[in-house]
């Protein structure tokens, strides 16, 4: 499954990765912890659609990305 940064509302169209609390190959549950993602006006984390492992990881910390852009996928 295909981890996507989703919509913020606001007209945030892009948020920062700052922290991975998983890397390849890391077991990860639903609703745990994924990834830590910054915008201009808060942080927040963005927690995993489902269970699985870390296939691949699609940006690194300090990258930006863009609404709807994968940003890893768990098997």
């Amino acid at each position: 499954m295909e981890v996507k940064l989703p919509e913020m509302g606001e007209g945030i169209e892009e948020a920062s990765v700052s922290f991975w609390y998983k890397k390849v190959g890391d077991a990860v549950k639903e609703s745990e912890d994924l990834v830590e993602l910054t915008t201009e006006k808060t942080s927040f984390n963005l927690p995993a659609p489902t269970s699985g492992t870390v296939k691949q990881i699609s940006v690194i910390e300090g990258d930006k990305v863009k609404v709807d852009q994968v940003l890893a996928v768990i098997e």
